[in-house]
């Protein structure tokens, strides 16, 4: 992506994963903040995120029922 146009919700799901793990380089950071749409950045995160928080949930209580 070289900031050309605006990136699908695949580019968008990947560079909000990537910002999950913490890794990024700098010329891909700003390839993603010419090509991304901030809204479709806001909906992926909020969607990762919850599921993350579910995963978590079902961890715990996995753990915990067999304790």
């Amino acid at each position: 992506m070289s900031g050309s146009g605006r990136a699908g919700f695949l580019a968008t799901l990947k560079a909000v994963l990537w910002s999950f793990i913490g890794v990024r380089k700098r010329r891909d950071y700003q390839d993603d903040a010419a090509s991304l749409n901030p809204i479709a950045v806001v909906i992926a995160g909020l969607l990762c995120g919850a599921i993350f928080v579910l995963l978590l949930v079902m961890v715990v209580k996995w753990v915990t029922a067999s304790a």
